[in-house]
């Protein structure tokens, strides 16, 4: 196949890059990255003279860009999209902008060239609170952030398309995904690019919110095979089935450092906070997937990617990063 991966500069993006050019010898991956703030063209720096890799610089909300880009694809793979909570809350046109408007331009895109798959990217995040149990497939939406409802309307919208239209469109949602490249501002680069500076971590409210962690290598494979084997018009949860607490994850990242609860410290809850996501994921299991690692194995696999890639964050963490930081934790800089 010919795939399209947007937003393939980022986190989840660049990691699925590097899984289908080495599972998938007859593939050629095109990226399609505006490389905002958290795309970085170092996650690509491996593959980056490989024949079957390119790069294309551009906005999913271009048309003229997008038509060039996949005019010649088989499959779209939508990574892009504006992803953090926090910086929604503070300014959500951007969210709203490139995760639903960007959506409409790629599905319109699809259409034109008869484009065989679009695999919408999405998260846990769109079921809302969920108190008790885990989401499966067919649950409502109901997000509490203006990044899930971004979200949540770009899956709608997905979903729109494939009734209207019969687009042959397929979707995943993820849990909290961790691993190398991910940008300094999700909870565990962040904590654990702060502990190595000696630096305290900001834990908000009491600290029990919970969530379900999935190491990305394992959301990928599950992306990878919704691509080649999902049903048109079906989605499916990605999910680690490892819930826990920011506290522990925290408790548990200081200990690995050999650190203790001394560089913690308490700041005001995030507003609209949902308390607990879960997934429940015997559809893609049925498809034949399953996490291969493990929670533990996967946290120490990532906190040792920071402690020796210092070249990958230091330099992110100054200019942009600083600003945002500074802002969004007064008087822990």
């Amino acid at each position: 196949m010919r795939i399209v991966v947007t937003g393939g500069a980022g986190f989840i993006g660049s990691n699925f890059v590097r899984l289908v050019l080495t599972e998938h010898p007859d593939d050629e991956v095109v990226v399609l990255d505006k490389l905002t703030y958290a795309g970085n063209l170092d996650n690509l720096k491996d593959v980056a003279d490989d024949p079957r890799y390119s790069f294309v610089q551009g906005d999913i909300c271009d048309e003229e860009v997008v038509d060039a880009t996949v005019a010649s694809a088989d499959a779209i793979v939508n990574f892009a999209a504006e992803t953090h909570v926090d910086r929604s809350i503070s300014g959500p046109q951007d969210f709203i902008r490139t995760d639903v408007l960007g959506t409409h331009v790629l599905l319109e895109a699809v259409r034109a060239h008869d484009i065989t798959r679009f695999l919408q990217i999405s998260t846990d995040e769109v079921y809302g609170d969920i108190p008790e149990g885990a989401s499966v497939e067919t649950d409502p939406l109901k997000p509490s952030s203006p990044y899930s409802a971004s979200k949540a309307a770009g899956d709608m919208l997905v979903l729109a398309y494939r009734r209207t239209y019969g687009t042959p469109v397929v979707m995943t949602r993820s849990s909290n995904n961790y691993g190398p490249y991910q940008y300094p501002e999700k909870i565990i680069p962040l904590f654990v690019t702060n502990l190595l500076d000696g630096q305290p971590v900001p834990v908000y409210g009491d600290g029990l919110n919970v969530r379900d962690w999935i190491y990305v290598d394992d959301n990928c494979r599950g992306v990878d095979l919704v691509l080649r084997k999902g049903q048109d018009g079906e989605i499916y949860n990605v999910g680690g089935g490892n819930e826990v607490a920011n506290l522990d994850l925290t408790r548990t990242m200081l200990a690995q450092l050999g650190l203790d609860d001394e560089m913690i410290r308490w700041v005001d809850d995030r507003p609209g906070h949902d308390r607990r996501y879960a997934l429940d994921c015997a559809k893609l299991r049925k498809l034949g997937w399953e996490p291969r690692v493990t929670y533990e194995e996967g946290l120490a696999r990532t906190v040792a990617w920071y402690h020796d890639n210092r070249w990958w964050w230091e330099k992110i963490k100054s200019g942009e990063f600083r600003r945002y930081y500074e802002e969004q934790y007064k008087g822990l800089a």
